[in-house]
């Protein structure tokens, strides 16, 4: 039997305890994590395989590469750019998954609010493939709208993130 690794997941947004959650993964063969991951933690090619991402800056300086406890903002979905924060930050290496997560919310008015933590586990396995999962739980009411939609939007707009990283790291 093999286990496989999870996403650490903060009290305040444990799937299934929120207004909205999705869920997407691929294994592939012939990638690295450390190849993938160059492509998730640099911002600055984003843009080039996600067209659902716009406006990343690093307000406090730093960037375009993330790190731990870095903020950055970025704009997504149709919401105006986020401010988010990077919470947990590790590299991959043998027999330890790469770790990505960040939090981020918008306040907007009550209808518009939305918190939430989107994490990213990169992790080789054996036989010369890779397994990238991205998560992202949400609070608030636009969480619970966009749940309540079919297609959900984000299920969506996150397997093309995911695609598009893959074709990134790929060439």
């Amino acid at each position: 039997m093999t286990t496989r690794n999870a996403i650490n997941w903060p009290e305040k947004h444990l799937p299934g305890t929120g207004d909205n959650v999705v869920s997407n993964e691929v294994i592939v063969q012939g990638l690295a994590a450390d190849r993938v991951r160059h492509h998730l933690t640099d911002t600055s090619t984003w843009e080039s395989y996600d067209d659902n991402v716009a406006d990343i800056s690093f307000p406090q300086g730093g960037g375009p590469v993330l790190k731990g406890d870095v903020l950055f903002s970025f704009g997504t979905f149709g919401f105006p750019p986020l401010d988010a924060h990077v919470v947990e930050f590790q590299a991959p290496a043998d027999g330890v998954p790469g770790r990505l997560s960040w939090t981020a919310k918008h306040d907007g008015t009550p209808e518009e609010q939305l918190d939430f933590l989107h994490a990213w586990l990169v992790e080789d396995l054996p036989g010369g493939r890779v397994r990238i999962l991205t998560q992202e739980t949400q609070i608030g009411p636009a969480a619970a709208e966009l749940a309540q939609q079919t297609p959900n939007p984000m299920l969506n707009g996150h397997q093309a993130w995911l695609d598009g990283l893959v074709r990134a790291a790929a060439k």
